[in-house]
């Protein structure tokens, strides 16, 4: 396997061309995982280097994807404009703030705070608030008003762009209760406000989504794994209740807003009970889907990233309760589900490498490997014998000129 062999036309330029969000669901995998080794139960003092050196990864391939998909949108803008138009990719712009939360939450779970790293991590928080209430804004009104959607052909990808502004909200609860109570005060409110949103909505699209199931049945094998997504939100929104419960009494301390920060504590910890009894459902839905799946064949794409994120933040809320609860199936359970984060984790990271060293996973900018579906832009650009494929320009050529 040589570097790069893969590429389309056999110019390395064309992964700029090609390069899509979806990528960043590695950001949000690894992320995830990171922060779930720093609470296993088990061997915490030899995994804590792991998850820093894990995070060191994430903040590279962060920042080597943020260069290729601004690369995108100033080299080849035509193309990128389309990325919004597009039913599937455009739902992969969720992905960013995502993954940039795992870092923000790394830099107070994993690394020493001081007063410096948590007035950075506080900043960094409102560049990923900024970040997703622009998914959870534009994705929305281009599937509104350019998009061409149905509800045979939904899956759980919608709630990609709608989840971002939940995982704000759950970490703004932990920077809130590292920074001064009048620095706080805002990324608390926000962070309520995001909840509301972002938790509304995911709810109403998992209605959907349980009607779509019932009338049309699975979706086709290219996107078996977003069936783990629902727990994305699930896992998330009970998340946030509980770090911004623990963060109402550190910012409200000496406030006569106590009794609503008691209340608070109390509310969003049995809100996350229940949002976690939901989330059992679909992790067993979704682990009989995948074994229906695996019998049929299940071809690998960049959506096996969604075994990832979505089970790790429904890790995180179980370790949550734990702390909150004490109830010692919660901790087991927890550790059970970090085993399972690693072993999906391992395996989707080799494959997604040998599709980086080889090229092969940058022939998407349609991501037509996992819908089935071949758009213009892939035609038109990639095709040398139709009439604008055949004024294809390099990337080199065009920025000569």
């Amino acid at each position: 396997m040589n570097l790069f062999s893969d590429v389309p036309n056999n110019d390395p330029g064309e992964i700029i061309r090609h390069f899509t969000p979806n990528w960043f669901a590695a950001t949000m995998g690894t992320g995830i995982l990171a922060l779930m080794l720093e609470d296993f139960p088990m061997a915490h003092g030899l995994l804590h280097p792991v998850a820093q050196a894990l995070w060191c990864v994430n903040v590279f391939f962060f920042v080597l994807f943020s260069a290729l998909f601004l690369g995108r949108a100033l080299v080849f803008p035509d193309s990128f404009r389309r990325l919004f138009d597009h039913p599937i990719q455009s739902l992969f712009i969720g992905c960013i703030p995502m993954g940039f939360a795992t870092i923000v939450n790394g830099m107070i779970l994993i690394w020493p705070v001081t007063a410096n790293s948590a007035l950075w991590a506080y900043g960094w928080w409102w560049v990923d608030a900024v970040l997703a209430i622009l998914s959870v804004l534009l994705v929305p009104f281009f599937m509104f008003t350019s998009q061409v959607h149905s509800l045979e052909r939904m899956t759980a990808a919608w709630l990609l762009p709608i989840v971002p502004p939940e995982v704000a909200a759950a970490s703004g609860g932990l920077v809130a209760q590292h920074v001064a109570p009048w620095l706080g005060v805002s990324v608390i409110y926000v962070s309520y406000v995001f909840w509301a949103v972002s938790v509304l909505l995911s709810l109403g699209i998992l209605t959907i989504l349980f009607l779509r199931l019932t009338l049309h049945r699975l979706p086709h094998r290219d996107m078996a794994v977003s069936s783990w997504l629902p727990l994305g939100p699930i896992g998330t929104g009970a998340m946030a209740m509980i770090t911004l419960g623990d963060a109402d009494g550190h910012v409200f301390t000496g406030t006569s807003l106590v009794p609503m920060a008691q209340f608070d504590h109390m509310a969003g910890l049995m809100v996350a009970l229940l949002l976690w009894g939901f989330g059992i459902w679909w992790l067993c839905m979704a682990a009989f889907f995948t074994l229906r799946y695996l019998g049929e064949g299940l071809p690998y794409n960049m959506g096996w990233w969604g075994f990832t994120f979505p089970l790790g933040v429904y890790d995180s809320s179980t370790y949550l309760l734990f702390k909150d609860t004490h109830y010692l199936p919660f901790l087991v359970l927890g550790a059970v589900f970090t085993v399972m984060l690693a072993a999906f984790w391992v395996v989707v990271t080799q494959r997604s490498l040998v599709g980086m060293w080889t090229g092969s996973l940058f022939r998407a900018p349609c991501l037509s490997e996992e819908t089935g579906m071949l758009e213009p832009e892939c035609s038109s650009e990639t095709d040398p014998h139709s009439p604008s494929g055949s004024s294809k320009k390099t990337l080199m050529d065009r920025l000569r000129s």
